[in-house]
C-alpha cells in the first residue's frame, strides 16, 4: 500500500517541490542553500555569534547593550537564500505546506526552551491584515510546534488592536515606535496566560520590534517568564 501511494503521490521537496524520499525535507540543492542557524547564538534573540559554545551564557551586543523584555530566544535559520524564499512563501505565496517543515526546524532549533509546562503563543495579525491573506503564519507555525511537541498553545492569546504600516526600510527605533501599543492581551484569555511561561512564535525575527510589542501584551496579561521563538532570523552584515 506505502508503495503504491508513493507512486501515485510522490514526495516532494518542501521548497522547490523536485521528488525526494522523505516527506517534508528538502532536495540536496535546497538544503545546501537553506542557512539553518547553528553553533553559538545569542541565548537572547538567537543571532550567531562568533566562538564556540561553552558553558556560560552568550549574549549579542545589542542584547548587552539593550536588554531585551523577554528572557531567551531561538530561531531556526538566518532570513537569506532560500531561508528568505521559505519564510515568503508561507507569508504571502499561500504556501502553508511549508508551516509543517518549518515547525520541525524551529522545535529542533528550541530544544532547550521547550517544556511540557511552556505554552506557544503565535504573534497576532490586525484582522485586517488576516482577512486578506486568509490566515495567520504565526499560528500555523505555533500549532505545528504544539503537535510536534505536545505543548499547550493559545492561538488566539493576543490581539492586534490597529493595523500598523509595513516596516521594510524602518530603522530599529521607528520600528518600535511603529508597534508601540499595537498589541494587547485577548479578554477572553487572560486567565490562561496568568502566571504561565510562554513562548511567543513568529515568521521572522529583525529588530525585535515585533516580539517586544507581543511580549509586553503578555506582561499586561501577568504572564511569568517570556522566550521569544522565529523561523528566521535577520543578521546584520558587519
Amino acid at each position: 500500500m506505502q508503495t503504491a501511494l508513493g507512486i501515485l503521490y510522490p514526495t516532494q521537496c518542501a521548497s522547490c517541490r523536485s521528488f525526494v524520499e522523505a516527506r517534508d525535507s528538502l532536495c540536496g540543492t535546497c538544503w545546501s542553500e537553506t542557512p539553518f542557524l547553528t553553533g553559538l547564538v545569542c541565548d537572547c534573540c538567537g543571532v550567531p555569534l562568533m566562538g564556540e559554545e561553552a558553558g556560560a551564557r552568550a549574549l549579542c551586543d545589542t542584547c548587552l547593550e539593550t536588554p531585551r523584555i523577554w528572557a531567551r530566544g531561538r530561531a531556526a535559520l538566518e532570513y537569506r537564500d532560500n531561508a528568505r524564499r521559505i519564510v515568503l512563501g508561507l507569508k504571502h505565496g499561500d504556501r502553508i505546506d511549508l508551516a509543517r517543515p518549518a515547525s520541525k526546524w524551529m522545535a529542533a532549533a528550541a530544544q532547550d526552551l521547550l517544556t511540557p509546562d511552556t505554552c506557544l503563543v503565535p504573534v497576532p495579525l490586525h484582522w485586517l491584515r488576516r482577512v486578506r491573506r486568509r490566515y495567520n503564519q504565526s499560528v500555523l507555525l505555533a500549532r505545528g510546534i504544539a503537535q510536534i511537541t505536545g505543548m499547550d498553545h493559545i492561538h488566539d492569546a493576543l490581539q492586534r488592536t490597529r493595523k500598523t504600516i509595513p516596516q521594510d526600510g524602518m530603522t530599529p527605533a521607528q520600528r518600535h515606535a511603529n508597534l508601540a501599543d499595537a498589541m494587547r492581551p485577548n479578554p477572553r484569555r487572560e486567565s490562561e496566560l496568568r502566571g504561565r511561561d510562554v513562548i511567543l512564535v513568529d515568521d521572522v525575527m529583525t529588530s525585535g520590534a515585533t516580539f517586544t510589542a507581543a511580549a509586553a501584551a503578555c506582561r499586561a496579561a501577568g504572564v511569568n517568564t517570556i522566550s521569544v521563538l522565529a523561523l528566521a532570523r535577520v543578521v546584520k552584515d558587519f
